[in-house]
């Protein structure tokens, strides 16, 4: 049989007296500490609020004093490309040198030609005697000798780079590859180099590179290379002219820094080049090719 559950079961169990008292104590006197405990929290709300608006000023004044004059006002005002075509190495930039929103300068030297050093330990120097053929002859020579750089960034980091690249090319003479893969290792490990803000366009008589402060030593696929705020342009519009045959590598340099110097305001068309002959390759029977 089934009997009913009794309804005691589902009740409640009474509340003693002393329990309910001490609830009652405990309402009445949360109820007599809300407000004091309510401005407490307030006056700590508003000096955090106080604390981190101070916080926030003097990190962002601190941020604003300590960044922008330790960014490079050269880093964007450059471009410099590079171009191999028909037998011919042909390197130009522009002189432009701004600070912000000011021309500063507007023929500055951006690209330098280093010689290699002689047997008795000086570099080689241009001809101040002889007669014409012969001043010709040295001219022509010493035209198509040496290695041309070009550099984007603070002047002075790009030069420390350009001494580092001389003493690498004198103790690896001849071997441009292995003395810009030698600077770039340096140049990423080293404390004091990494924080160089510089990148350099190198080129001799057999190849190009690029070197960049991360470690990158990058060989173009079609002889154009470039570096700076309108390098971008300056590409791109070298790249477009590459398979015309009736233009020369200086041509096509000119035109790409024109195009450049129109599109980039950190770019103007005082132009600077520096050009030199490529190495022949040499055929099974020892004749030059063409």
């Amino acid at each position: 049989d089934l009997h009913p559950i009794p309804s005691s079961v589902f009740r409640r169990p009474p509340i003693t007296s002393s329990s309910s008292a001490s609830k009652h104590n405990n309402s009445t006197s949360f109820s007599r500490q809300t407000p004091k405990t309510m401005s407490a929290l307030a006056h700590l709300a508003r000096q955090s609020i106080r604390q981190s608006a101070c916080l926030i000023g003097s990190t962002l004044t601190r941020s604003i004093h300590t960044t922008l004059p330790a960014q490079s006002v050269d880093w964007h005002g450059t471009t410099i490309v590079c171009v191999r075509k028909n037998g011919r190495v042909c390197m130009m930039g522009d002189g432009m040198v701004s600070a912000g929103n000011v021309i500063v300068k507007p023929n500055a030297k951006k690209i330098r030609r280093i010689y290699p050093k002689t047997l008795g330990g000086e570099r080689a120097s241009s001809p101040s005697s002889g007669d014409d053929d012969s001043k010709d002859g040295d001219d022509t020579k010493e035209e198509n000798e040496g290695t041309i750089v070009g550099f984007a960034g603070t002047t002075a980091d790009a030069f420390t780079l350009l001494e580092r690249l001389e003493g690498k090319l004198d103790e690896h003479p001849g071997q441009l590859a292995r003395s810009c893969v030698e600077l770039a290792k340096g140049w990423r490990t080293d404390k004091y180099l990494r924080r160089l803000e510089a990148s350099l366009l190198v080129a001799d008589k057999n190849a190009s590179f690029e070197i960049t402060g991360n470690g990158d030593v990058l060989e173009s696929h079609d002889g154009v290379l470039g570096v700076g705020s309108g390098s971008s342009f300056a590409m791109a519009a070298a790249r477009a002219q590459m398979d015309n045959p009736d233009l020369s590598a200086e041509d096509v340099a000119k035109k790409a820094m024109l195009i450049a110097s129109q599109m980039c305001i950190y770019t103007n068309d005082n132009f600077m080049i520096e050009s030199l002959a490529e190495a022949k390759e040499k055929s099974k029977d020892g004749e030059d090719k063409e």
